[in-house]
């Protein structure tokens, strides 16, 4: 299996580090040609208008926006789950526009409001999940279609998948627990 990370910005790094301890080959993505021959993409938290403007001046935009329409599974953690949706509150450079979400750029504040929760994500088994929030979005609408992986305690959607496509609003890099990734990858394989 061959999954790329985009490589523009942000926390690209740690993704390639998690693919490597799940034995995956790992592409990091800065080119069009680039993305040619993957199984799957991870676009990474980080600053969305720079990845987005990056993409943009790199030419990736259109290209990925193609190839998740045919169907290239994707997975957007943080900003790049924000890079995915159809909706970006909080004005916003054009985003892929791929799922059906309506999403709000730091739901939860600047960097000092950044936290650390346990999710209960039944899709990942019974273990919950230790997240790790850094000026992180918020989904404020899920269309039909969209299916609801994780809430916050006050009930906030911070994890969504539709089909093909991944999304949280939090870090799974950053931790020590590969079940996310393992999770992206069995929607890869068609066992999700």
């Amino acid at each position: 299996m061959k999954i790329g990370v985009l490589a523009a910005q942000g926390a690209f790094a740690e993704h390639i580090a998690a693919l490597l301890k799940l034995g995956v080959e790992v592409v990091p993505v800065r080119l069009p040609e680039e993305l040619k021959g993957l199984d799957g993409l991870i676009i990474p938290g980080g600053e969305s208008t720079s990845i987005a403007k990056l993409m943009t001046d790199y030419n990736l935009t259109a290209e990925l926006r193609d190839l998740v329409k045919s169907g290239l599974p994707v997975f957007g953690t943080c900003a790049g789950m924000i890079l995915l949706a159809k909706k970006v509150e909080n004005s916003f450079p054009e985003p892929l526009g791929v799922m059906d979400i309506t999403v709000r750029r730091n739901a939860f504040g600047r960097q000092r409001e950044s936290f650390e929760a346990d999710l209960s994500i039944p899709a990942l088994g019974k273990k919950p999940f230790h997240a790790v929030f850094i000026r992180a979005p918020v989904i404020e609408h899920v269309n039909n279609g969209v299916e609801t992986l994780a809430r916050l305690d006050d009930g906030r959607v911070v994890a969504v998948r539709e089909g093909k496509l991944l999304a949280s609003a939090f870090h799974p890099e950053l931790t020590d627990d590969l079940r996310f990734h393992r999770y992206f990858l069995d929607i890869i394989a068609g066992q999700k």
